[in-house]
């Protein structure tokens, strides 16, 4: 099997992998929180060539209980491994993932997934679609079907560890940081959640700072001064309001080098269904 591949790669290098003969599987996952259907629309409109479309709800997200669930859990395992048979990955073959601008959305979301289900083949794509538009490279329209669906699922290496649960918050009490704007951790505004504030000892981080204004993750020292939290030996995690952006952190952790921090899944939209949880407001 090939050495883990860096979690970034950019345009340039991707249209060459898709003219050799190692062509990965790649999964457009761009999803537009406030209209659900946009973003498969927006492939079906425009999307890199040979690109499949990887939905937000759909395939990257379990089923949600109300009172039990955050907005997006995981999927099951079952269900993520047929979705992976679906479309053709393996732990050999290279997967790229992208989002319109950056990995705020899903992008990261499926990188996570998919390493939290032991395939190490896997990159962004820095700056998204955009970015590939910007060099003028290939793109095609309408629905782009796997011509390598897998006969068999595939057998799978899942990585429990990279989680952690609310009960395991409450006991370990990590290092903590929350990937929301400072107007939502602060519980100045909450736009999407019944009840606003944040987890108590968490720090502010919103994912939008880990990236330029084109969309690209900012060079690595940078990424490690802004995300110096993490940069310990204790235990660290991170969460947001459904398990999402806060995945835009890990990977800004692994672009930077720094310890991976586990992933509250269920985050604040999970938290808040026990009204036992503590909370806080305020911005320190």
């Amino acid at each position: 099997m090939s050495a883990t591949p860096p979690p970034l790669i950019n345009a340039q290098q991707l249209c060459q992998q898709l003219q050799s003969s190692d062509t990965p599987v790649v999964l457009d996952c761009r999803f537009f929180l406030q209209q659900p259907a946009a973003g498969q629309e927006a492939y079906m409109t425009e999307h890199i060539v040979r690109a499949q479309y990887a939905d937000l709800d759909q395939h990257l997200s379990g089923a949600v209980r109300a009172g039990v669930t955050g907005r997006h859990p995981l999927p099951s395992k079952e269900a993520f491994t047929r979705q992976l048979q679906q479309w053709g990955i393996t732990h050999e073959r290279p997967v790229v993932v992208y989002d319109q601008n950056n990995a705020a959305m899903a992008a990261a979301r499926a990188w996570w997934l998919l390493r939290y289900a032991g395939i190490e083949q896997v990159q962004v794509l820095d700056g998204g679609l955009d970015a590939w538009l910007a060099e003028g490279l290939a793109t095609e329209t309408g629905e782009q079907c796997s011509d390598n669906a897998l006969a068999e699922e595939p057998k799978l290496n899942w990585q429990d560890e990279k989680l952690i649960n609310a009960q395991q918050l409450l006991l370990k009490k990590p290092v903590l940081l929350d990937a929301r704007g400072i107007e939502r951790f602060a519980g100045e505004v909450e736009p999407i959640d019944p009840v606003a504030g944040h987890i108590p000892g968490a720090q502010c981080l919103p994912f939008t700072e880990l990236v330029d204004e084109q969309g690209m993750f900012l060079p690595q020292e940078q990424l490690k001064e802004k995300l110096s939290a993490l940069d310990t030996e204790a235990a660290t995690a991170v969460y947001c309001g459904s398990g999402v952006t806060a995945c835009h952190l890990i990977l800004a952790a692994t672009v930077a080098g720094l310890p991976e921090p586990r992933l509250y899944a269920g985050s604040w939209s999970e938290w808040i269904t026990d009204s036992i949880r503590p909370i806080e407001t305020g911005r320190e």
